[in-house]
């Protein structure tokens, strides 16, 4: 499963971190990948990452 960032959209609500730890936050609380600055990443597939996703409000995390 492939999953993309776009730090532009994110309102650093936390929520996506609670899901899953691969999630992690920037000095200003904007959503990144937990130990590495690339926005998109692929992952085997995992449920709490999936759940991450659907759940982000504003569609800072993706699915390409």
């Amino acid at each position: 499963m492939k999953v993309a960032i776009i730090p532009e959209k994110c309102i650093a609500c936390g929520l996506c971190q609670t899901y899953s730890d691969v999630f992690d936050y920037d000095d200003d609380g904007i959503v990144k990948f937990s130990g590495t600055s690339e926005n998109v990443k692929t992952f085997i597939d995992d449920a709490n990452i999936l759940t991450a996703v659907k759940s982000c409000p504003t569609k800072a995390l993706t699915l390409p």
